[in-house]
């Protein structure tokens, strides 16, 4: 079977573990050269090295995506090293603490909407402005089915996604015409490390939380990452502005 990505440059925030991780290896698998970026320095070298073992091509960057320097610095590191940006995936999140609204501190606030809301958007910034100068580009951007539908006890994570959401329709619809798709995804669900620590020794929570899926089981990271990756490819070339449910049917 032909490759989607031959000759594509991806970039990947969050890309040492989880969604991400399992991403980033898609991307070389469909013949990408990716550049991987994530606050974890041995997991995303660990990622690298997986790739680079399995033949593809790979790099690692440290970049804290709250931070418009380590943002602006990625992008151009990425540029620097292989030429062009044509794929970018802003996945790099965090759960935070969980809590009704009322009890949802500052702090944490502040750390969600740092992280999961103004790094999408910072990521994109930069994105965008290479792209436009290319002409051509693809961002698809990680939001949650959270953000589509109330979430008890994450008040502030939710608010973040639907952030998101709206952040990639608008941008989608501003560059439409210059070259530019923007589109993202709603994961339900998925056995990741987030949600691994939040069950850990409670199989109690892990069987709840599989009855509760419509398709009867918990998400696996790749199948949001082939999602992304069909996003990014051609076969993709007239979605845009699209908020894409992987979610095994929770929103239906």
């Amino acid at each position: 079977m032909e490759k989607s990505l031959v000759d594509k440059v991806a970039l990947v925030t969050g890309g040492a573990s989880g969604i991400g991780q399992a991403t980033a290896r898609l991307f070389a698998r469909e013949g990408a050269k990716v550049a991987i970026a994530d606050i974890q320095i041995e997991l995303g070298r660990e990622t690298v090295d997986q790739i680079q073992q399995a033949g593809g091509e790979a790099v690692f960057f440290e970049c804290d995506v709250s931070k418009s320097g380590d943002v602006e610095a990625l992008v151009n590191n990425c540029v620097d090293t292989f030429g062009q940006l044509d794929c970018a995936f802003n996945n790099a999140g965090i759960l935070g603490e969980m809590g009704k609204t009322a009890d949802c501190t500052e702090a944490n606030y502040d750390r969600l909407m740092s992280v999961n809301l103004k790094g999408i958007w910072l990521a994109m910034k930069y994105e965008i402005r290479l792209m436009l100068k290319q002409g051509h580009g693809v961002i698809v951007n990680t939001a949650s089915n959270a953000g589509m539908t109330g979430q008890p006890k994450l008040p502030v994570y939710g608010a973040t996604k639907a952030g998101i959401v709206q952040l990639t329709r608008t941008a989608a619809l501003e560059y439409a015409r210059e070259g530019l798709r923007i589109n993202c995804v709603n994961p339900g669900l998925v056995w990741t490390p987030m949600v691994q620590r939040q069950t850990v020794d409670n199989m109690e929570a892990v069987e709840k939380f599989t009855e509760e899926q419509p398709i009867g089981r918990l998400g696996k990271p790749e199948e949001i990452g082939e999602a992304v990756v069909w996003l990014c490819s051609d076969a993709a070339s007239y979605v845009t502005g699209h908020a894409m449910n992987v979610d095994g049917g929770v929103l239906a």
